[in-house]
């Protein structure tokens, strides 16, 4: 196929997974940073100055906008190296090459936030600072991605075993505000570890205690948060001992307040089903070093697409008098 077939079929969105607007912002937007590491790696393989005038030498066999295209394409389909290098009548080791470069960039990306074009957040303190100063309530849920299975008898296998699957995953933190627009995703850890550790290990009572005033909505398993930050983190209602005993009145409230509180934080899972329509985050098939790269350059680019689209306000419920019209 023709090259120039071939960047075509492949910035369609249907293999991206994002428009071609977006494609071509995210490579003007990596190209500076591209360009600076590959002068600092040849400077550094020169081992000085560069005594040839610009332009001078090999060229690239995948170009710049080629390389994102085809990262994009193998982050959205997890197509293999060599169907791509089919695609570009290239082999499939230069395929391979620019795939294990180019994520890097674009997971160093941050995230981005709703009005606010040149705001990214990078860190779990960037995005308490911008709960605090929006009075954003956040969202915060872990996700599980199945991974490869480590090689028998080899240290630390167990740790990806994952308790609630069954089987050896990566497990992430997602959080996001209350139109279920990704803020931030991190804290990946194996599969093994529960979601409140992997979160109390990226620091998130430091946070909270620096920034009383912010408040986040979780599920049963940061149980330990809520009982800690009673008036910051509000998580579902534990079930009373004697609750079957008791009345019906009471049944029906503990079910409501549960029923009212899965509501307020369903957001999150919607920003979780997101990051899945990916197929590496469904089920990665490459190396498990390479995952916290992977899921941080999609939940960028997700989080470019939620940024866009319209705040959704909800109507006021307050009862407005009316006056009556004269007759």
């Amino acid at each position: 196929m023709p090259k120039e077939w071939a960047r075509a079929a492949l910035s369609h969105p249907a293999f991206t997974g994002i428009s071609r607007a977006h494609l071509g912002g995210l490579v003007e937007e990596l190209a500076g940073p591209w360009t600076a590491r590959c002068g600092s790696v040849l400077h550094e393989r020169r081992g000085g100055n560069r005594r040839q005038r610009p332009g001078a030498g090999p060229k690239h066999d995948l170009v710049f906008t080629d390389r994102v295209a085809v990262t994009l394409v193998h982050l959205r389909h997890q197509l293999p190296h060599a169907a791509l290098a089919e695609l570009h009548s290239l082999e499939r080791s230069t395929i391979t090459r620019g795939d294990r470069r180019d994520p890097s960039p674009a997971a160093a990306r941050g995230f981005a936030v709703p009005d606010g074009p040149g705001l990214r957040l990078h860190t779990l303190a960037d995005v308490f600072a911008y709960a605090a100063a929006e009075g954003i309530t956040l969202r915060i849920d872990g996700t599980e991605t199945q991974v490869r299975r480590p090689r028998a008898h080899r240290p630390g296998r167990c740790a990806f075993v994952s308790g609630k699957k069954n089987q050896h995953s990566m497990k992430t933190t997602t959080i996001s505000g209350a139109q279920g627009r990704t803020l931030w995703s991190g804290a990946d850890r194996p599969g093994r570890m529960h979601d409140q550790t992997a979160m109390r290990t990226e620091g998130i009572a430091e946070q909270l205690r620096l920034h009383p005033h912010v408040r986040a909505e979780v599920d049963e398993g940061y149980r330990g948060l809520a009982n800690e930050f009673p008036g910051q983190i509000s998580a579902l209602p534990k079930k009373p001992k004697d609750l079957e005993d008791g009345p019906l009145t009471g049944q029906y409230g503990w079910r409501e307040m549960r029923r009212r509180q899965s509501s307020r934080r369903i957001c999150i899972e919607h920003a979780n089903a997101e990051h899945k329509q990916w197929r590496p985050l469904q089920r990665l098939l490459g190396r498990r070093e390479h995952y916290p790269a992977t899921h941080r350059a999609i939940a960028s680019l997700v989080s470019d697409r939620t940024a866009q689209r319209a705040t959704h306000r909800k109507p006021s419920t307050t009862l407005v008098p009316v006056t009556p019209t004269p007759r």
